[in-house]
């Protein structure tokens, strides 16, 4: 470990990814001493991106947590803060059956991991879906599980765009600390309003309108650089970078090039004529989700393609983005360097692997800037110093700030 390391606060990742939330505590100052993933392109990007850690990967559940801490030269109880979340994969039991289920086992390897590292803090991310999970069990046992470690927790759904994140991206949160500080999530820095949260001071302009025009030709590898920076955010994303890749898109034809033409901000292929919709969009959209038919017979997502609006936030990057996101006022797709800058990756920062690899890891991310906020929220105002034998407790609990709740919601217990 470098001397300059034993200076930073301490940060361990899993499920790391791309490293989107690793980058965000990075730019914080904290050292990732160690992260893990199971997937080989994902780690690939992660090593190129972070040199200085380490990075296994594997299956967490042939981690070993305690040689981890004996390869960072560390005790349980010194670590600063474990980050990272495990994927949420649908849950049906609860209760004592509830940790046996092996749909269950991420969530129960993140437990060990906490149990063996005993970290002051840690930071689970997961999509909304977590809180009504089996009506709302599956995050009932989480919880129960960290007071029970003798976390302070605080379980709340987030909106990125409120942190400086051009993209209507809505994630839940679960933050816990052994040291007896009565966290709160950090306020907003930005303004955000209207249906959906849709009016915001940081919009999809900000994240793509300088890059330079975009290319039909995949074995483009870089292109410059060449216009100042248009604003602090620009400049921000960019750094001293130069050169961007993988900013092209598919050569576009056909019936698919006549949707898109037909596209008008906002609009997605419901508003296309009847002629020009998709026939797998047709058999979904016509068909009740209630019936009980198997969601991989519906002939996909029901929406497809999806216009955006250039003085909005983007709606949420995943790894389909690059299929279904249309740019604002072009003819053609985002580009993996557009989903890359509205996700908050710098242009500096290198996806490896094929092109569904690097969508589907920035789709996956945390973004880098919302991770930054938190990562200095907890540094500066509550830190790592504290007693750290306390009686679990819960601190807050947070279902949603919009003015009315989803059925779903509703339903959870």
């Amino acid at each position: 470990m470098e001397v300059d390391q034993l200076m930073k606060h301490t940060a361990i990742s899993l499920f790391c990814g791309a490293g989107g939330c690793s980058l965000g505590f990075k730019q914080a100052g904290y050292s990732i001493l160690y992260a893990n993933d199971k997937d080989a392109a994902a780690v690939e990007t992660y090593r190129r991106n972070f040199p200085e850690s380490l990075c296994s990967n594997e299956d967490i559940d042939n981690v070993d947590f305690g040689q981890v801490l004996s390869e960072i030269v560390m005790k349980p109880g010194e670590l600063d803060i474990l980050i990272g979340g495990p994927p949420c994969q649908g849950f049906s039991t609860a209760g004592s059956r509830f940790w046996d289920d092996p749909r269950n086992n991420l969530l129960k390897q993140y437990v060990k991991a906490l149990t063996i590292l005993k970290p002051k803090w840690f930071i689970m991310e997961n999509v909304e879906g977590l809180l009504t999970s089996n009506k709302g069990k599956y995050v009932y046992e989480a919880a129960k599980a960290f007071i029970e470690l003798g976390y302070w927790i605080i379980i709340e759904k987030i909106y990125s765009q409120e942190y400086g994140v051009p993209q209507r991206r809505k994630r839940v949160l679960i933050i816990g600390n052994r040291l007896g500080h009565e966290f709160r999530m950090p306020a907003p820095q930005f303004q955000v309003s209207g249906q959906l949260f849709r009016n915001s001071d940081i919009t999809i302009s900000h994240a793509i309108n300088s890059l330079p025009p975009a290319t039909k030709d995949k074995g483009t590898l870089l292109i410059p650089l060449t216009s100042p920076p248009q604003d602090d955010f620009d400049s921000f994303i960019r750094g001293n970078a130069t050169q961007i890749s993988d900013h092209y898109y598919p050569i576009i034809n056909g019936i698919q090039l006549k949707r898109i033409t037909a596209l008008k901000p906002g609009q997605t292929m419901k508003d296309l004529p009847e002629e020009l919709q998709h026939k797998s969009f047709k058999k979904r959209a016509n068909r009740r989700v209630a019936d009980g038919m198997p969601t991989e017979k519906r002939g996909g997502a029901p929406s497809g393609l999806k216009r955006l609006i250039g003085n909005e936030p983007s709606l949420t990057i995943t790894g389909a983005a690059t299929r279904e996101l249309i740019h604002p006022v072009e003819n053609r797709p985002l580009t993996i360097r557009e989903a890359a800058r509205i996700q908050t990756f710098p242009d500096d920062f290198v996806f490896c692997g094929n092109a569904s690899h690097k969508i589907q890891q920035i789709g996956n991310a945390i973004p880098p800037i919302l991770a930054r906020v938190f990562a200095e929220h907890i540094r500066d105002d509550y830190g790592f110093e504290g007693d750290q034998d306390n009686e679990g407790r819960m601190l807050g609990f947070l279902l949603t700030k919009a003015g009315a709740m989803s059925p779903a919601l509703k339903n959870t217990e």
